[in-house]
């Protein structure tokens, strides 16, 4: 090798980052990135988690919903999810839930991704039960992003860049957060959160 090539070489070799995975120099942690992530998580329920095509998804549980739990909890923090949803879809962004091993939306703060919830007003955007959404976006058959943050009480979030609700309330401080199925197809490519 010549002392060009061995230069380029260590130019590129320092530019790459050499941190474990689930951490990056941003200070967010990779939780999930669609192939690896996995030991992050703690499977609650019966839903067939799996990884297909890069991200992680679940389609069937055996009876009842099935959540990824996280196995570190978190008080203020912001998370970034890439998520693709079928139109049918049941699923959720669960944070500071009170019981890892018993996740609800009465537990839990839930910002929902359910385009076809009976009562809109809690669909896709909202927080349930804190936050209602006037105009609830449409997230199936395509890839989405949330953006939500937690710093003290107020709770706010973003689907595709766009605020859907903002809200105060005190009921929850800290605890896991879970990645929910409960009906239709459900994936996950990108989780990623960062203490605050």
């Amino acid at each position: 090798m010549n002392r060009i090539s061995a230069g380029l070489l260590a130019i590129a070799v320092s530019g790459c980052s050499m941190l474990p995975f689930g951490q990056s120099d941003e200070g967010w942690t990779t939780l999930l990135d669609g192939t690896s992530g996995m030991e992050f998580w703690n499977n609650v329920g019966t839903a067939n988690w799996r990884a297909v095509d890069g991200a992680i998804q679940a389609d069937k549980s055996e009876k009842g919903a099935g959540y990824l739990v996280s196995k570190s909890t978190y008080g203020d923090f912001m998370i970034r999810v890439e998520f693709w949803a079928s139109d049918d879809a049941n699923s959720g962004i669960y944070m500071r839930c009170q019981n890892a091993g018993v996740i609800t939306d009465k537990t839990c703060y839930e910002a929902n991704i359910f385009d076809q919830r009976p009562d809109p007003s809690y669909g896709t955007g909202a927080i349930v039960h804190v936050a209602k959404i006037a105009n609830m976006p449409k997230a199936g058959g395509k890839w989405n992003v949330y953006e939500i943050t937690a710093k003290g009480p107020k709770l706010t979030v973003k689907l595709n860049g766009q605020p859907t609700v903002e809200v105060e309330d005190k009921q929850f401080a800290s605890g896991p957060v879970a990645l929910q199925w409960g009906r239709g197809v459900v994936k996950f490519r990108k989780v990623q959160i960062k203490r605050i």
